[in-house]
């Protein structure tokens, strides 16, 4: 298998839909992030979503170099030829656009996505998510009817988010208070603004106290059957049960009983970002303070090349990385769940 289709990746959400399972959807920032995803996915027998962030696309660019639409393309073109090699599908997305970088980074993707399918060939990212929290709802919706109308004319998905996610990410960050749950009204306004697939499809996540990166207990109180009101309330509006394919984000360090629960009211694709960059980290630090006087030339020794060659250290970052996805697959239920 490979990257999804359009109609792959639509075939996808309507499995997970119906199958009551979420795929993980992983951050990554360089090539040895990717390949550790690819890898978990395959462990698992798992289809799943690959996303870079804005900060993620700057630092895969080079880190003096941040070109934001330069570091997507490159990390979006080395997993079009790696995944050849693993046995599952993945989608490719990017993560977390604010306002203030739509016309630098989602924007011109969406243009050049389109213009790959003018000419005939297919787009470059399957889904790109428009970040309107930091913003009033009125304005989050006019411009993500607008990315919507973009979003079609490149055959991908818009992603979007209805509420406000704590913490930080990126550069974006929010507080943690009421403003964390989204309310059937704010439900009901969206499906109105952006119809029920009518216009196009997309992905919303609603918020039910997620907050990025992880917390000790009790510092962040989920309520996932926040989405089973939304989703009754605006199912009996429109008649249509489950009417949003929702997004869990803020997932890291959540409970198996919250993600069962969240999975069980709509959701098909979480979020994982602080976790793996802890599962890939780990089994670095294990290997330095294990080998410190091979990866370090201490009182005028060699040290041992075996020792700090990056691939030494950097098979067990990725093996400790995938590992962490299957587990994210398994509490998902998106394992053995892979279209091949």
């Amino acid at each position: 298998m490979a990257i999804a289709t359009p109609e792959v990746y639509a075939e996808m959400i309507d499995r997970a839909k119906a199958g009551s399972f979420a795929y993980p959807a992983v951050n990554v920032t360089s090539s040895q992030t990717l390949t550790a995803a690819l890898q978990g996915f395959a462990e698992a027998e798992s289809d799943g979503i690959i996303q870079v962030s804005v900060g993620g696309a700057e630092y895969a660019s080079g880190s003096t170099v941040k070109d934001r639409v330069a570091g997507s393309l490159a990390l979006a073109a080395y997993a079009a030829e790696v995944a050849k090699g693993y046995p599952v599908t993945v989608a490719l997305h990017t993560d977390h656009c604010t306002k203030k970088n739509l016309d630098s980074w989602v924007r011109p993707l969406l243009e050049i996505e389109a213009q790959q399918v003018k000419d005939g060939k297919l787009p470059t990212f399957q889904s790109h998510m428009f970040d309107g929290s930091d913003i009033p709802l009125d304005e989050n919706l006019v411009i993500a009817a607008e990315l919507l109308e973009l979003s079609q004319a490149a055959r991908t998905i818009l992603e979007i988010e209805v509420g406000v996610v704590g913490g930080e990410e990126d550069g974006h960050e929010a507080a943690i208070n009421d403003k964390l749950y989204t309310t059937v009204e704010d439900g009901l306004a969206t499906v109105e603004a952006l119809g029920a697939g009518e216009k196009g499809r997309y992905l919303t996540a609603l918020t039910f106290g997620n907050v990025h990166g992880v917390y000790k207990p009790g510092a962040v109180k989920l309520r996932p059957a926040i989405l089973k009101e939304i989703q009754d309330a605006v199912g009996a509006k429109i008649g249509r049960t489950n009417p949003f394919d929702l997004v869990f984000h803020g997932g890291s360090g959540s409970t198996a009983a919250e993600i069962a629960e969240a999975v069980d009211n709509g959701v098909i694709k979480m979020n994982i970002d602080t976790d793996t960059q802890y599962a890939f980290t780990r089994p670095v630090v294990g290997h330095m303070f294990a080998h410190y006087d091979g990866v370090l030339k201490i009182d005028g020794e060699v040290g041992n090349k075996k020792n700090y060659d990056p691939r030494a250290w950097g098979k067990l970052a990725e093996a400790g990385m995938a590992q962490r996805i299957v587990e994210a697959c398994q509490q998902l239920r998106s394992a053995g769940h892979s279209i091949g």
